[in-house]
């Protein structure tokens, strides 16, 4: 039986584990950022500051030798703002103002740089910016050391590549670019897909990503392998979410509307499994770093946490 998280008043936005697994974040079309004790889904507080809708949040990494907790939280809003935020305390310690709304954002792997980009509206391009919190001066004068501008198609989902030297950015188009973040040159384009791509998740150990796009598809580029492996089962499996068009899903059942989270084998790209719960689309989706659970945020505006046994979801294959 599912956890179910009822913390907002509209549709969930992203949901975000931080590295540990034991803190659980989620946003929405509401002003709330939420933070949850993942185990027993327990809320343990509230970040309260924005006054619009929330598009993204994002944790910084847990460093093994501090106290092992998530220090800094990071979230974007529709309310043209970027807020860094003391985890523990819920003090907002920055405000980064913008020119449009903050469509997503997120920490590099030593927590010390923050990336967010804002959105081609109200006459304004798309900007990816770059900060480093360990120069005051930027935060004081809301200017980043690096600033890159989009163009052509504005950025509707994002996150760090390895090791923090470049992020990866899907767009409104359906291309995906990989941009330096010492340069901000761009290393990679592509066109994977024909329409915008609404999220990017990355493997734990980083050798491979998942793109999600309303053309109804989710691809996965794989890095090296070697040639025989057992795969763990965060690895394993691609998780997908999605249904039929939040407008239409007034006229339509839950049986038809597809609003089942859906599960794949990586390798055999065979579907084996779905799990139903939510009353429309699913909009986010994330996996605990353990690979024992997974959560769900729908246009419901609910979270559901879904435990599974990993040892059904182990195979032994050749590459």
């Amino acid at each position: 039986k599912p956890i179910l998280l009822q913390g907002h008043e509209r549709s969930i936005t992203q949901i975000k584990y931080n590295r540990e697994g034991d803190l659980l974040f989620t946003v929405a079309k509401d002003p709330i950022v939420n933070v949850w004790y993942s185990v027993n889904g327990e809320r343990l507080g509230t970040y309260m500051g924005h006054t619009g809708a929330v598009w993204c949040v994002d944790a910084d990494f847990w460093d093994p030798g501090s106290a092992g907790d998530t220090k800094h939280v990071l979230t974007g809003s529709a309310d043209n703002s970027c807020r860094l935020w003391d985890c523990e305390t819920g003090k907002q310690l920055a405000l980064l103002k913008t020119n449009s709304a903050v469509r997503t954002c997120g920490f590099d792997f030593g927590g010390n740089i923050i990336m967010f980009s804002t959105d081609k509206q109200m006459g304004y391009q798309c900007f990816v910016s770059f900060f480093d919190l360990r120069d005051p001066s930027q935060i004081d004068s809301n200017e980043p050391y690096m600033k890159i501008p989009c163009n052509d198609s504005k950025i509707t989902s994002a996150v760090w590549g390895p090791l923090g030297e470049c992020i990866i950015a899907g767009h409104e188009s359906g291309e995906l670019n990989q941009y330096s973040a010492k340069s901000g040159e761009v290393l990679v384009n592509v066109k994977e897909h024909s329409r915008q791509i609404n999220d990017i998740q990355l493997s734990r150990d980083m050798t491979m990503f998942v793109t999600a796009s309303k053309d109804n598809t989710a691809k996965v580029s794989l890095g090296q392998r070697k040639k025989t492996r057992k795969l763990p089962c965060p690895i394993e499996l691609v998780v997908l979410g999605g249904g039929q068009e939040a407008m239409d899903v007034t006229t339509t059942s839950t049986r038809i509307g597809k609003f089942e989270a859906r599960f794949f084998h990586l390798a055999f790209e065979e579907e084996f499994g779905r799990v139903k719960g939510h009353f429309g689309p699913i909009n986010s989706v994330a996996f605990h770093p353990d690979g024992k659970s997974y959560s769900s945020g729908g246009e419901d505006g609910y979270v559901r946490i879904h435990y599974f046994d990993p040892q059904y979801f182990e195979f032994e294959f050749e590459a």
